[in-house]
């Protein structure tokens, strides 16, 4: 699901979500450019620097990521097959929360053609497994395929058709390390109940998409679409939740990871 074009709204989202236009402030060793115009003019042009800006530094941490063939084969295959690979950055990050945790159980809801997968496996310990859900089984021929090429034996990954609110209640209480969802946002509220079900404490549930939530000056009479409602309210619910420690991150699409703390017993 993640790996759309950007439009200019959607930058200036990114940009919001990470401090704010209104706070910019320019790279150290470079100065605003003089601009003798009227006032409005010179709130266009700072904008636009502040845009340019922000598309260079996130265009610096894309690029900062780097894929082999067996990656890029998955997203050409995933971009031809229309399944929305995760962004090169997205799939590094997957992998460092991946290692970072030494995770030997991961659930994936969203196989598509394998990019994120072999992201989530490379970071994991080497006698893990990923369980990877998707409704397409056409995709999940073909993610198998980049799995094997990318070196990963058929027993590191357990791939399961369906639909992931279907197939994540029969999984077991507690059992997972991280649960990454790449889902329709709509849905991400309860993706959330039951990746906090599968999570052992000190588990990472990561949501692909996050920044479809961000705030926008929509107007008084328009409504949010289903989803964009749902992961704003995914976002509101791992932060309000004192058994969760969040993290929103603006690479891709955005990632809205969050770790368990605790129980919620405890």
């Amino acid at each position: 699901m993640g790996d759309r074009a950007g439009t200019h709204g959607d930058v200036i989202a990114v940009a919001a979500s990470v401090g704010g236009l209104g706070r910019f402030r320019p790279p150290r060793g470079r100065t605003p450019r003089s601009i003798s115009h009227t006032r409005g003019e010179a709130v266009i042009a700072s904008r636009d620097d502040t845009l340019a800006h922000t598309l260079a530094h996130l265009a610096h941490v894309e690029q900062y990521a780097q894929e082999d063939d067996p990656l890029t084969s998955a997203r050409e295959t995933g971009r031809r097959a229309e399944s929305s690979p995760i962004s090169a950055a997205g799939g590094a990050a997957l992998r460092f929360l991946a290692a970072a945790i030494g995770a030997r159980s991961v659930v994936e809801v969203g196989t598509g053609c394998g990019t994120s997968g072999i992201w989530l496996l490379r970071g994991m310990r080497p006698d893990s497994v990923l369980t990877s859900v998707d409704i397409e089984p056409e995709y999940q021929e073909l993610a198998r395929a980049a799995y094997r090429r990318a070196g990963f034996a058929a027993n590191r990954v357990r791939l399961i058709h369906g639909r992931g609110l279907d197939v994540l209640p029969r999984l077991t209480d507690a059992a997972y390390d991280m649960v990454f969802v790449d889902a329709e946002p709509a849905a991400y509220p309860t993706y959330l109940d039951e990746a906090l079900r599968l999570l052992r404490v000190g588990g990472i549930v990561v949501f692909n998409n996050a920044l479809e939530g961000a705030e926008r000056a929509d107007g008084p009479l328009s409504v949010p679409d289903p989803g964009t409602a749902g992961a704003r309210e995914a976002g509101r619910l791992v932060r309000a939740d004192t058994a969760l420690i969040p993290l929103l991150l603006p690479v891709g699409e955005g990632l809205l990871a969050a770790i368990r703390d605790h129980s919620p017993e405890s």
